[in-house]
């Protein structure tokens, strides 16, 4: 995607974060009133702090990954522990307000209480950054889930799907992290791989030789690819490319037979296109009913679509389970809730009708290299014959 492409989001980027920067230093710089030097270092500190995110997103985005790698530690480092901070400090001034309001102080008391407020904030908020950092970079577990589908063969009951997503190999996410991942989903022994997309942040021509590690993913039916929005940031019509290189079959708009010689009938399995993709042009777009056209409706179909949201219209076309991705699972708490302005699932098993969806909390991060009442996590999906 050209960088030109990019300039409104990064504008709105940086007036979010100068409002979000403002905050967090007048609540624990401004109020507590530490006096010099120590007022005007943290100031400054504020001050490069909210210069290096515009400058962070930006470079990783232009300079070698050699280059802006180090930079994102710090950059994308501070905005986890300033959210953190933002989430921690905005009830904390709620009830400040009330307990205020309702019994006024004096300045020499309202300026003690703020700075035992902004350091307990701080206590509390670098607390929880740290164990969210711990749990981003820990080995990530398989979460295990059961899915009985009524139209599943009862010869594939215990067909067992892994799910792969949220990877967003990139800035502080490489090699090594892949080379876990695939060593736990294949000691799952699974019957099919999925990827649901946002595998990437970077081209093929920096990020590609990273991806060597998924070359080696096993499945009985192979392992399959959908886009996610974050590949329509990274050169998207290149990686389409460059996956079946690694064994890895996109599916753009289109459905594919599983175990034609069950008994009962077999499984299909179709993917389309990220909800966001028609704003790219070239031909992509979300098209279900291509996706679906001339399925038979009395076999079990499994779609693949990146974003929850596709789940209103796939229900409409009776699909049995979407599996989805893109929430993070909100990824740092209570961030879930605001998701859900835009997603209809945000993770988990959910049910509508007949249909099931089911929603990956991710399995890498993105931004912040840090989980917060979110873990990551590869997704063991098993499928049962009866509902």
């Amino acid at each position: 995607m050209s960088l030109w492409r990019l300039i409104p989001f990064f504008l709105l980027v940086t007036l979010v974060t100068a409002a979000w920067h403002g905050y967090l230093w007048a609540r624990l710089v401004r109020d507590p009133a530490l006096g010099d030097p120590w007022t005007r270092i943290l100031t400054w500190l504020f001050v490069v702090l909210f210069c290096l995110v515009p400058i962070g997103m930006i470079a990783t985005r232009t300079l070698p990954r050699t280059v802006h790698g180090p930079l994102a530690w710090v950059v994308f480092g501070w905005m986890g522990l300033g959210f953190v901070l933002l989430f921690t400090l905005i009830p904390v001034d709620v009830v400040k307000a009330v307990a205020l309001r309702a019994r006024p102080v004096d300045r020499e008391r309202r300026q003690a209480l703020a700075r035992i407020l902004a350091a307990g904030v701080g206590l509390v908020g670098a607390s929880l950054s740290g164990l969210g950092v711990a749990q981003a970079l820990s080995r990530v577990g398989v979460k295990k889930v059961r899915v009985p589908l009524a139209k599943l063969p009862p010869e594939l009951s215990g067909y067992v799907i892994v799910q792969l997503t949220d990877v967003h190999v990139g800035p502080t996410i490489g090699r090594k992290f892949l080379e876990e991942i695939v060593a736990t989903v294949n000691a799952e022994s699974p019957d099919l791989v999925v990827i649901t997309g946002d595998l990437v942040d970077g081209s093929v021509a920096e990020l590609g030789p990273l991806m060597a590690p998924l070359a080696e993913l096993r499945a009985k039916d192979g392992v399959f690819f959908v886009t996610g929005n974050h590949e329509y940031y990274s050169g998207v019509d290149e990686w389409l490319a460059f996956l079946p290189t690694l064994g890895i079959r996109p599916l753009r708009n289109e459905r594919v037979p599983l175990r034609e010689g069950a008994a009962g009938g077999g499984l299909d399995l179709a993917g389309v296109d990220d909800h966001s993709a028609h704003r790219f042009g070239a031909g992509h777009g979300t098209d279900l009913e291509k996706a679906l056209s001339g399925r038979d409706t009395s076999r079990a179909l499994v779609l693949l679509a990146h974003q929850p949201k596709t789940f209103l219209r796939a229900v409409e076309h009776g699909i049995d389970l979407q599996l989805s991705g893109h929430t993070h699972g909100g990824q740092i708490w209570p961030w879930g809730y605001a998701v859900r302005l835009d997603q209809p699932h945000v993770a988990g098993l959910s049910k509508e009708g007949a249909s099931y969806i089911y929603v990956s909390r991710g399995t890498g991060y993105w931004g912040p290299p840090m989980r917060v009442g979110a873990p990551a996590e590869v997704t063991r999906i098993e499928l049962g014959a009866s509902a």
